[in-house]
């Protein structure tokens, strides 16, 4: 593991540090938005007051933190692969340059000693999981990883109900930033409430303290962190879209795994665009939020509830 000098330093220094996905940049977002987007996102934690490490596998090499070279390696190389935490020890024994997904870069910033990590939403369980078992590994990731993950909730493309069932089973927290709703990533409130509010980057800090306190530090914590109304995809054109997407995958035979991609690509395409803006506004959202939280953990604000 290679740590940038800069965000070594940080945590020497007891600095705050976030941790950025890399998927997001190679697979999630269509060319010349990627790589823009990347520095934002790295921009907004600057902003926060913390120093952003995007995590990737390049050459063989993981690193935590990439140079404008390699993140622009990241962005438009050709043939850069998908690395779940499964497909790490392969990656780097090939030599293999690869994305991190949300659970592989969790690991790989816990391991690094980063407290705080940004993304746009969480993997979760798939419609039609009770036949094909298809369920993201970010859940069970999350439930032996301890780290504080800022995210849009979980596209609702997915079971959002069954995602947070998994996530109760897993003793994995969930809280949602100033709101009782567990949002719906394109959307603020996917339908289905959270079990705990936090108000501020200091209380999420005293929460982190108080895991530790209690031995429960081996786990995440989810911050869920909804766009504002005026900034979500519109509600109808979204009910709409993914509702003659669905029908459109059981028209075509689409079953399994296959269907999430079909249903993202079918956003993109049918809302004209608007989809990918969200992504856009919520992912920036997430990094400076987790800036915020970063600062507030390492300066270990907050008393630990008694």
């Amino acid at each position: 593991m290679i740590v940038d000098p800069e965000v070594a330093g940080a945590l020497r220094a007891g600095r705050g540090v976030v941790a950025l996905e890399s998927t997001l940049i190679a697979h999630g977002l269509p060319a010349p938005d990627n790589l823009r987007v990347a520095r934002e996102a790295e921009a907004a934690v600057r902003a926060a007051g913390a120093v952003p490490a995007t995590i990737a596998v390049v050459g063989g090499e993981v690193r935590v933190g990439l140079d404008d070279a390699a993140l622009e390696a990241i962005a438009v190389g050709v043939g850069v692969v998908k690395a779940g935490v499964r497909d790490l020890a392969p990656a780097v024994a090939r030599g293999t340059t690869a994305a991190t997904t949300v659970a592989s870069t969790a690991h790989l910033a816990a391991r690094a000693g980063i407290a705080v990590f940004a993304t746009g939403g969480l993997g979760g369980v798939h419609r039609g999981a009770r036949e094909t078992w298809d369920e993201s590994a970010d859940l069970t990731t999350l439930a032996q990883t301890g780290i504080v993950v800022v995210c849009a909730g979980v596209k609702s493309i997915l079971d959002v109900a069954a995602t947070l069932e998994r996530l109760e089973t897993l003793n994995v927290t969930v809280a949602g930033w100033r709101t009782g709703a567990f949002p719906g990533f394109y959307l603020s409130d996917s339908g289905h409430p959270v079990g705990w509010r936090v108000e501020s980057a200091e209380e999420v800090a005293a929460m982190v303290r108080a895991r530790g306190a209690l031995g429960l530090g081996d786990r995440a914590i989810v911050i869920a962190n909804p766009l504002p109304e005026d900034e979500q995809l519109d509600p109808a054109l979204h009910d709409r879209v993914l509702r003659e997407s669905l029908e459109a995958a059981t028209a075509a035979g689409i079953a399994g795994r296959d269907v999430t991609p079909f249903l993202l690509d079918r956003f993109h395409r049918e809302t004209g665009g608007a989809s990918l803006q969200a992504n856009v506004r919520l992912v920036l959202r997430n990094a400076e939020l987790a800036g915020r939280i970063a600062v507030a953990v390492a300066a270990g604000a907050g008393p630990v509830p008694a």
